[in-house]
């Protein structure tokens, strides 16, 4: 099969019109999901094929290579996204049929029957620390179901879900976009760290704010503002600290568990005058429990006291512990040595402008060391601590995968997408195209950012993406490297609550599959706006404004 080498100017050699062919794909994705209000699934699938067509027509991939860089995006969002996603969603099912779900919607409920509270307490606090076990989707989905449980509609629950995940992404999963960064580009993963840490915390001070805004408008500020600050401004100053004293690659632990702790010791002090009672909604059963006998699991619980909160925030307590131990210096290295398989993908052949391979091509199968596999681990033992058959966890876990059937489809057609935009060369089209604003970068390097996660609903990949573009565009422009790369980083949390497999995810947990455009349209404003908020402080960190902030 024909090899193909990268052009980033196929149109008529200009970088102009190429990029306007290059964005087809992705103005294509949100027209079809915030102005027609399709489905995901379809929007995605269509926009691949746009962007297929582009491949081939404008670039000239050959089509034998296009097909197969989107073969291997489907297989990266099959394996390790889909397999994280479903598994951390099967074990919030298990706790759902067996009753400890409530168990726990009361341990939060009785920290606060507020449901602002509660939005920043589960959304902001407990999503965080599920971002930075998982990532991937996972706080996403579990704390849309939550919320819901506790009494929010499933649009607010989900387009709250998707704004708290922001300000964690960066350092989600044990911090693998900084980590990843650090690899692509040869600069120093702490240093980055540190950087990011400069940035993000700033978005942290707000986010709570917007929840309770969110959840209650005007009035929901008004009234419970000083648990929002609390909770903004312990988890931002844990964060900082951490990234630039302790370990970047646990600042959203720390950061976590220092906003949860600074909520719960503030409402000992003081609660809000009025309360904003919740009404619980019915959750979705899986695992082909009927309705009455999950009331009878949870009419159990309260009759014989079964009723521990610690038992109920067990499984979580047991990813955190799996994770902690997967993660330990010799265990995470004797993993890494022994995790499955590297290989190049079969048939693959794209080489850079420079006649280099790309790192791309090759998929990494890493069964053992993957975190889907240390959530499948923690639902086994889930299932034997709740005491659930073999057959009704495997029951639970089949009727997950028919529940999410259209977000499979959705996830891997748009990592699709996203490989074949990455491996065309269509991405590096529209970055190089904003890099020629000059010195004027800073202002816009989020928003390349912003753009891969967008696209590839992953900080990760959009590091993988757009990192050496960043690192090229502060040698051209004197700006300091360490800046634009955590601009890239910072820039592309904004883009996760927007991206079509995030959307997809969250809309489908809370049974609102096929209303992702609506969702779209209930998030984009906060995340445009606080993507420019993020822009002009990284234009001034490079300028003498802020540069006393800038890793040196």
């Amino acid at each position: 099969m024909a090899a193909y080498q990268q052009v980033f100017d196929p149109v008529w050699g200009s970088l102009g019109w190429s990029a306007l062919f290059a964005a087809l794909p992705l103005v294509t994705l949100f027209v079809l999901l915030g102005g027609l209000r399709w489905k995901a699934w379809k929007a995605s699938l269509v926009s691949l094929a746009v962007a297929l067509g582009v491949a081939v027509l404008a670039y000239s991939m050959p089509v034998g290579q296009a097909a197969l860089a989107a073969s291997e995006g489907a297989a990266f969002g099959l394996f390790p996204i889909i397999f994280i996603v479903l598994n951390a969603l099967w074990i919030y099912k298990m706790t759902e049929i067996t009753g400890w779900d409530a168990v726990l919607r009361r341990a939060f409920g009785s920290l606060s029957g507020d449901q602002r509270v509660q939005a920043v307490i589960i959304a902001f606090c407990f999503g965080a620390l599920l971002e930075a076990l998982a990532g991937f989707g996972t706080p996403v989905a579990v704390s849309s179901v939550m919320l819901m449980a506790v009494g929010l509609r499933p649009m607010k629950a989900a387009a709250v879900s998707l704004v708290a995940n922001t300000a964690p992404v960066a350092f989600g999963a044990i911090a693998v976009p900084i980590t990843t960064l650090g690899k692509i580009t040869g600069m120093d993963a702490a240093d980055l760290g540190a950087m990011v840490g400069r940035q993000t915390p700033l978005l942290a001070l707000f986010v709570p704010l917007v929840l309770v805004f969110m959840v209650d408008g005007r009035r929901g500020v008004k009234q419970t503002w000083p648990i929002a600050l609390v909770a903004g401004f312990a988890f931002a100053a844990a964060q900082f600290v951490s990234a630039n004293y302790i370990s970047y690659e646990i600042a959203d632990i720390v950061a976590a568990f220092a906003g949860a702790l600074a909520v719960v010791g503030m409402l000992r002090v003081w609660q809000p005058k009025e309360v904003l009672a919740a009404q619980a909604q019915t959750p979705v059963i899986a695992g082909g429990s009927t309705a009455d006998e999950r009331s009878d699991a949870v009419a159990r619980r309260r009759r014989t006291g079964e009723g521990s909160a610690l038992k109920a925030f067990a499984p979580y307590l047991i990813v955190v512990a799996l994770f902690s131990v997967a993660t330990a210096g010799p265990v995470k290295t004797w993993l890494e040595a022994h995790s499955g398989w590297k290989f190049t993908w079969p048939g693959l052949d794209v080489v850079n402008a420079q006649g280099e391979p790309l790192s791309s091509l090759t998929y990494n199968l890493n069964i053992f060391n993957a975190g889907g596999t240390v959530l499948l681990l923690a639902g086994l033992l889930t299932a034997v601590l709740y005491g659930i058959g073999g057959r009704r966890t495997a029951g639970a876990y089949v009727d997950t995968v028919r529940q999410f059937r259209w977000t499979i489809v959705t996830v891997m057609s748009v990592l699709a997408l996203a490989y074949v935009m990455n491996l065309s060369g269509q991405t590096v089209t529209l970055g190089l195209f904003l890099a020629q604003t000059g010195a004027a970068f800073a202002l816009l390097s989020p928003v390349v950012g912003w753009l891969g996660v967008a696209v590839t609903g992953s900080d990760t990949s959009s590091n993988s993406l757009f990192g050496m573009l960043q690192v090229t565009a502060a040698e051209k422009t004197g700006i300091s490297a360490y800046l634009l790369g955590a601009a890239n980083t910072t820039g592309g949390v904004l883009g996760k609550m927007i991206s079509p497999q995030n959307l997809a995810i969250a809309a489908a947990v809370v049974g609102l599959e096929g209303r992702e455009g609506e969702l779209f349209r209930k998030v984009v404003g906060w995340g445009l706006g606080m993507l420019v908020a993020v822009c002009a402080l990284v234009y001034l960190q490079s300028t003498p404004v802020l540069d006393w902030m800038v890793v040196r």
